[in-house]
């Protein structure tokens, strides 16, 4: 059986033998290898790295000087899984988790596993409006919250919802707004609170007998079991729900943890993404727990100075985080110049520049920079960097194809395009989704009869079986009919030495359609005006697809994982900023 660097080899051949004969070689790849995929559930890999790596510190949560071990998670684990029989809540029950990165949330995510629970991740940022549509479309039984975090004042949220939790029992509540609510459950560093249980208590109530209940009923959660309700993100409208088995996480995480060499040593992450994100749960909680590694949570929100503060005092080997994460994070290390030595930053979220990358390992003392692809219909990662790939692709492109994965490139009718040639990419095999919850109609339009998941996005495959993201399809610019692809203007305009981060966008415009914008947030003390953006496009750009029109922000609109939303940037030139053509 060949290995992916031979594989990458005969590609290359053959592009090489294609070539001369001028014939195209169609964008389709299944990437089979020879190791087999894995009927695991969550919490049988988390048992394995506990009976092997008890004693290895599995999570470190710096903001509330809180480490523990993989037994110790294990121990949690079983026991809050127990306290959630004794509060009313039964296998298969939907579990929301409202809360940024503490530690709380990854020994519930553990104990919903356990459990048999389904665990549904909910976005930390979210108002009382937006938690009530959460709950009802997809029947929550429980929520797992804080009392509070900063301005978001969790429980005054759920109180406003539903003025009935006030005076309900714990585990009790009767709420017309909220028809399936029964039980809330506070988190850590509060009083006691009208209507809920507090997660101490969780750890109070269950026997002994209740725990070895938990530890029996692990081989009877079956691998194919839905394990995650996963919100997407919400960039571009009103979130859906994607369903993903055990089986889907277990395998995607653990092929995840390979490519970015967590089986190589024990390294120790810095993790900026949230764990809401499938960036979160999937590849650094999964990969992490197949591979022992240790998970290190510099606060419960991003924030770039407690980020450099823990990749300095941890010793972190690995940091993962989105494209406008890392552009935070070498403006704050230019000036504090920390002494850090991470090995490998992991970057995905979002596509990331040439450009960016090259500054990451500059600035950030990388041994290497990692690009991964992917979307939560796919469980996580379907483009991947491999562990020996050179400068060039670890740079230029979001990586080979996933192992056990099927990948093709359309045009809009459906027809694979040749290598090297844009157009949509579908992706089939295990990682796709079981369907969005109770939503027949958006999962038919997401996934054909013939079980090709539609991503959205604009992609290229080379010849090589690399991948390079162009944009998503509603994002591409029509200018005056020609066909302009933001992010081939953005990688342009990143190297300026005084532009910190560039988006750009499509503005409605009465003669051509549409015309290009540059959004972009500019270096302190320096200054960029659009002749600076014209001169320096120029040769480096077609002269249809320079920018004619300019917009500078201090800050661009982004989702709590750290996605740019770039709807929202149209939306504020053109209501906020007197857009006119």
């Amino acid at each position: 059986m060949w290995t992916i660097r031979e594989r990458q080899l005969c590609f290359k051949c053959l592009a090489l033998f294609r070539n001369c004969r001028s014939y195209s070689t169609p964008s389709y790849m299944h990437n089979a290898v020879s190791e087999p995929l894995r009927a695991l559930t969550l919490g049988k890999i988390l048992e394995n790295t506990a009976q092997t790596h008890g004693d290895r510190p599995a999570i470190v949560s710096r903001s509330q000087k809180v480490t523990l071990t993989f037994q110790q998670v294990l121990d949690q684990a079983d026991r809050v899984a127990a306290g959630f029989r004794r509060i009313g809540l039964d296998p298969g029950d939907r579990i929301g988790l409202w809360a940024p990165n503490l530690v709380e949330w990854y020994v519930t995510h553990m104990a919903c596993a356990r459990g048999g629970y389904i665990l549904v991740n909910l976005n930390p940022s979210y108002v009382a409006e937006e938690v009530r549509n959460c709950i009802n479309s997809v029947g929550l039984k429980g929520i797992v919250c804080p009392a509070q975090y900063r301005k978001q004042d969790y429980y005054q949220h759920l109180a406003d919802i539903s003025p009935d939790i006030l005076s309900s029992d714990p585990g009790k509540i009767q709420s017309k707004n909220m028809p399936s609510l029964r039980t809330v459950v506070i988190m850590p560093g509060h009083d006691s609170l009208r209507g809920t249980f507090s997660y101490e208590e969780l750890f109070d109530l269950p026997s002994e007998s209740d725990i070895k209940q938990v530890k029996s009923m692990q081989d009877h959660i079956k691998p194919d079991d839905v394990c995650h309700f996963q919100f997407t993100s919400g960039t571009t409208g009103t979130p859906k729900v994607p369903m993903q088995s055990h089986f889907q996480i277990a395998n995607n995480s653990y092929l995840v943890g390979r490519r970015n060499e967590l089986h190589t040593k024990h390294h120790t992450i810095c993790l900026q993404a949230p764990f809401f994100h499938v960036f979160g749960t999937v590849v650094a909680i999964g990969g992490a727990l197949h591979h022992a590694a240790t998970l290190v949570l510099p606060a419960p929100t991003f924030n770039p100075d407690k980020s450099l503060d823990a990749i300095c005092d941890e010793k972190c080997t690995m940091i993962c985080g989105t494209p406008t994460m890392y552009v935070d994070l070498i403006n704050r290390q230019q000036l504090r110049k920390l002494d850090i030595h991470p090995e490998i930053a992991i970057s995905g979220g979002a596509p990331s520049s040439v450009h960016l990358f090259q500054e990451m390992k500059k600035h950030l003392n990388l041994r290497k920079v990692k690009s991964i692809y992917g979307l939560s219909e796919s469980t996580a990662v379907a483009f991947q960097s491999l562990p020996d790939d050179d400068e060039l692709h670890s740079t230029s492109t979001v990586g080979y194809v996933g192992d056990h994965l099927e990948v093709k490139i359309v045009d809009a009718e459906g027809k694979i395009v040749p290598r090297g040639t844009p157009g949509e990419l579908l992706i089939r095999g295990y990682s796709t989704t079981l369907g969005y919850w109770q939503n027949e109609e958006k999962t038919n339009e997401l996934i054909g009869r013939d079980k090709w998941l539609h991503t959205g996005d604009q992609f290229v495959l080379q010849e090589d079986g690399y991948g390079r993201i162009v944009g998503r399809i509603k994002d591409m610019i029509i200018r005056g009919g020609e066909n302009i692809y933001p992010i081939e203007v953005e990688d342009v305009l990143n190297q300026h030495p005084h532009v910190l981060e560039v988006q750009v966008v499509g503005l409605p415009h009465e003669r051509l359609g549409e015309e290009v914008c540059a959004c972009i947030r500019v270096q302190k003390n320096m200054s960029v005006t659009l002749s600076d953006l014209k001169t320096h496009c120029a040769g480096k750009l077609a002269r249809f697809k320079i920018p004619s029109r300019l917009e500078i922000f201090d800050s661009f609109p982004k989702t709590t994982s750290g996605k740019i939303q770039k709807h929202k940037i149209i939306e504020t030139i053109v209501k906020e900023r007197q857009f006119c053509n």
